[in-house]
This record gives C-alpha cells, structure tokens and sequence, in this order.
C-alpha cells in the first residue's frame, strides 16, 4: 500500500521545510510513504527547499496556476506515481502531520472514498469570530447542495482513495475544496470526515485578499459547481420564481378589472414578460439538463481511458 502526501506550493520557501520534517515516516497500513511538492509557478526557492529537504517527487508547473489546478494536477502525477492513497496537506504547515492517520484509517478499513479532516473551526484561536461564522455557513450550505455531512468543507487537509483521485474533475481556478465535496456527494462516492489539529499560524492567507472577495467568489463557485450537477433543478427555480411573478400580477390585474378599475394596463404587460421569460427559462433548463447528462457520460468515458493509461504503465 502506497501513500503519496501532496503538497501544492507557491513561494513556500520559509515554510516547506518545517512542512516536510513533521510529515510521517511510517504508519500502520501503509508499505511505502512518498512526498510530492507542487510547484505552482513559485518565484523564489521553493523547490530548491524542497529537494534539500527530503521531497521525493517534485511537479513544476511553467506558471501559477491557482491553488484548484495545482491540487488537480498533484493528484493526476501522484496517480501517475502508482498512489494508493493521496493525502493533500498545505505548504504551511498549518495543519498536524500526526493527524495524517486518522484520514487514511477510513480508507484503509474500506469504509470511505474521501475523508476531510475536521478542523473544528469553532477552537482555533486565531481565527475572528466572523470567519468561524462564514467557515459555518459556508459548510451547511455545502452540506444542502452535496447531501453529505462534511462539518468543515473548506478543509485542504483531505485524503482520498485511488479510486475517488481517479474521478475528481475540477473546474474552479480559485478553490478545490468546496468544489470537490459537492461533485463527490452528486457522484455518490463514500465521504466522510476526522478530526484534526491545527498548528499555530505562521503567515496569513494567499487565496484571497479579503473577507468580501472570498465569500463573492466561493458563492460564484458554489453556483457553477451546483449548476453542473443539477441544472434543471436551478433553472425550475430562476424560471419559476419568474413565471410565479408574472401569474400574480395578472391575478392583481384581473382582481381590479372585476372590481371595475380596467387600468392598470401595466401589470398586464409585465405579467406578459414574467411569464414568457420563465417559460424560456424551463427550456434553458431543459436543455442545460440533457447537456449535464452528456457530461456525465464523457466523464464516464475520460474515467475508463485514465484507468488503461494507469493500468499499462505498470504492466
């Protein structure tokens, strides 16, 4: 049994190091344990760290990518690597390697697909009170939108099976941790979750400048992602919120004509177009429904011809 701990990096040239000295050397399961560093575009010497520390496989990508593609492509080269199990961890060390264990004793024991680590955000100290508010209502509506019950999405401490890396897809340039959850639980795959520890912190956040682009761009993602999966379902919602509108003006309009008022000519005008727009809108639908399931099918397909490359380099 093979783990590979991936670690995507972009100028982590400070805080590599300490990263790769805490990760484990063995554990319980596990035959062999190899460290595969992504280097996201980095300017400084990241990968020169990260070979004199230790890292047994290093992927360069040409420029940066974003934090999504870079998690993507690490676990494309560790599947390449013949992993058993993937393990993401951040660059930063912000989360205990010790905790490591308790992501891949699912996997192991056969009873999971994917596990997140839990951060139980509520207890990290430097976090401000409005954050662990977002990180919670960001997690519940990941929770409604994916039907599973991941208490910490926004979690990069996460280890996935073989099976599962072979089936994520990301299509998100900013985050994969929202995005991943959501396309798991559409796709029906085993996820759970373990509690983990959390280290002090070291620097602050690269992913987003601020509060507000954070929660603009998580709900654009969330939007997309959901949108991908279940497309009739937000086009019946957009289209019949419209066409609802429309059916009570022009019952607002008819409760006035027979009352003897006939005015209110432009009740009847806009019911018109809240009505023909929902109507366009259930066939957009429609339409984005029967492309969903031509998606699903390709991905079927993108699936079978990554298990024959896998499978012939290592026959």
């Amino acid at each position: 049994m093979k783990l590979i701990i991936q670690i995507p990096c972009l100028n982590e040239e400070q805080t590599l190091p300490d990263t790769l000295k805490d990760l484990p050397k063995s554990l319980k399961g596990i035959d062999v344990i190899e460290t595969l560093v992504i280097d996201d575009g980095s300017t400084d010497h990241t990968v020169e760290a990260a070979k004199k520390h230790g890292a047994h496989h290093i992927l360069r990508l040409t420029n940066n990518k974003g934090l999504a593609k870079a998690f993507y492509f690490g676990l494309n080269q560790a599947l390449k690597l013949d992993a058993d199990i993937i393990v993401n961890t951040d660059a930063d060390n912000q989360y205990n390697a010790e905790d490591i264990e308790k992501l891949i004793e699912p996997i192991l024991r056969k009873k999971a697909d994917i596990v997140i680590g839990d951060r139980r955000v509520e207890t990290i100290q430097h976090f401000s009170p409005l954050k662990i508010f977002l990180q919670k209502i960001g997690s519940w509506v990941v929770r409604q939108l994916s039907g599973t019950r991941i208490p910490d999405a926004t979690s990069g401490f996460r280890a996935y099976s073989r099976s599962a890396a072979m089936q994520v897809n990301v299509v998100s340039d900013f985050t994969y941790t929202l995005e991943t959850i959501i396309s798991a639980g559409n796709k029906n795959l085993a996820i759970t979750h373990a509690p983990v520890r959390t280290n002090r912190k070291v620097r602050e956040s690269r992913l987003f400048p601020n509060i507000r682009t954070y929660i603009m761009r998580s709900l654009v993602t969330l939007i997309k992602v959901y949108s991908m999966h279940k497309p009739l379902r937000v086009f019946a919602i957009v289209g019949g919120t419209s066409f609802l509108g429309g059916v009570l003006l022009g019952l607002r309009y008819l409760y006035y004509y027979f009352q003897g008022d006939p005015g209110h000519v432009q009740s009847v005008i806009l019911a018109g177009v809240l009505l023909i727009v929902g109507i366009q809108i259930a066939m957009m639908g429609i339409a984005a429904e029967l492309i969903a399931v031509n998606r699903q099918l390709l991905e079927d397909i993108q699936l079978r011809i990554k298990k024959e490359e896998l499978d012939s380099r290592t026959d």
